[in-house]
């Protein structure tokens, strides 16, 4: 302590900002912000996310965590001038919602000097997300709006990372999007999605760009500080969509949860990846993908979930 102050717990010298409850670690601005890109480098190298000579994805909605990723993959990336990066956004076609983000994710790709493309559900699949629940509505389908979200974005991306020939399509899930996904197909009952559930997919298929998390271990509240003490411009306006969602109600639980005993999240986490191994032998065949009958696509099934909800609205 010096006077009233808390002193960071790492350097020893300056005032603490933030006290991570799980770790007992009290961090000044400079140790936090470098604590965070630290774990972003540690694991890149855990699970060999990376090579030298990737060309890299980014998915960027222009959310705090696709922001936090650009900027931190950016500055890894200067490191290693074999590498490059691609930004790119997927338009939905959420009225008055997407148009904002949009501006923001060319900016702060413009600012790191990385090109960034847009790619949209319209020219991909035909439709808008806001015509898709329209669509669904009028045939009383009982499915949430984030289910084809979810969904046409994963294809989507794939589709974006595949045409600019991407190695590597990295993801801007947090601690707090891993956790809630794993408890999600756990309650569903999804053991063929958890299986899937990797840190680097190590599904094989010559369509398919293997997905990386490089923030998975930065929890949700420890991103938004990092982009505030960066002072990066992030969107922060709520999807329309989103009180649709199972995530929130899953979400809630799992905050109460770490509020009570801290590490909950990471401890859930970690336990998942020490199942994945007996996961993947408890599917038959594994898991491995084919192409789907409808569009090419890969896909575990005879019919890729795309295909599958994109046929429901048909008329």
């Amino acid at each position: 302590m010096k006077g009233s102050q808390v002193i960071c717990t790492k350097c020893r010298k300056d005032p603490a900002i933030f006290f991570r409850r799980y770790s007992g670690e009290k961090l000044c601005k400079r140790c936090f912000l470098k604590s965070i890109e630290d774990k972003v480098k540690s694991t890149i190298s855990r699970f060999k996310m990376l090579k030298e000579e990737d060309r890299i994805v980014v998915g960027v909605s222009g959310g705090k965590d696709s922001v936090a990723l650009l900027y931190i993959l950016s500055k890894i990336e200067k490191q290693f001038p074999k590498s490059e990066i691609i930004a790119v956004t997927i338009d939905e076609g959420i009225k008055g919602y997407r148009e904002e983000s949009l501006r923001i994710a060319r900016k702060i790709a413009k600012n790191l000097d990385v090109e960034h493309l847009t790619f949209s559900f319209r020219d991909l699949f035909g439709y808008t997300l806001d015509s898709i629940f329209e669509r669904s509505l009028r045939k009383g389908l009982k499915l949430a709006p984030c289910t084809y979200c979810g969904v046409l974005r994963r294809k989507a991306l794939n589709l974006a990372a595949r045409e600019v020939c991407a190695d590597k399509l990295a993801t801007a899930h947090n601690l707090d999007d891993e956790v809630q996904t794993i408890l999600i197909n756990f309650l569903r009952g999804d053991v063929e999605r958890l299986a899937r559930l990797e840190p680097v997919q190590s599904i094989i298929h010559s369509k398919f760009v293997p997905r990386i998390k490089p923030l998975m271990e930065i929890p949700e509240n420890e991103v938004s500080l990092y982009v505030y003490l960066r002072e990066l411009d992030f969107f922060s306006a709520p999807c329309p969509y989103a009180h649709y969602a199972l995530r929130g109600d899953v979400r809630d639980f799992l905050n109460e949860m770490e509020e009570k005993r801290p590490g909950t999240k990471f401890i859930i986490l970690n336990t998942h990846l020490k199942l994945l191994p007996f996961l993947k032998k408890s599917l038959r065949k594994g898991v491995f993908l084919k192409e789907c009958i409808i569009c090419g696509e890969p896909t575990p099934h005879k019919i890729c979930k795309a295909c599958e909800l994109l046929q429901k609205i048909k008329n």
